[in-house]
């Protein structure tokens, strides 16, 4: 069993930035590919990003691309996102969320482990 718990969120001014960490127990996530995930009030959860269990592939949602950063620190157990010049539209709850299977994932239904998010707000 993997817990997620997501942190760093807050309110922060149209194109500023912000990191978000997922801080990862139970066991290691060395072995999961990891994602980013979101949800605005009233709209589905939607992707944002995933990382591959040893960094080597990176994949964004058009929204993401440019702007967004993922990454991992498997000595950690900690995977984060950078985000960057940052819109309203940005604004959401951030989940984390850890896959067994390998390969980049960017379906809800693919992931098995999720955290509790963090919110987001963007001001403009």
């Amino acid at each position: 069993q993997v817990q997620l718990v997501e942190s760093g969120g807050g309110l922060v001014q149209a194109g500023g930035s912000l990191r978000i960490s997922c801080a990862a127990s139970g066991r290691t996530i060395s072995a999961y590919t990891m994602g980013w995930f979101r949800q605005a009030p009233g709209k589905e959860r939607e992707f944002v990003a995933t990382i591959t269990y040893n960094s080597g592939s990176t994949l964004y949602s058009d929204s993401a691309k440019g702007r967004f950063t993922i990454s991992r620190d498997n000595a950690k157990n900690t995977v984060y996102l950078q985000m960057t010049s940052l819109k309203p539209e940005d604004t959401a709850v951030y989940y984390c969320a850890a896959r067994r299977s390998i390969g980049l994932g960017v379906l809800r239904n693919g992931y098995d482990y999720w955290g509790q998010g963090t919110q987001v707000t963007v001001s403009s």
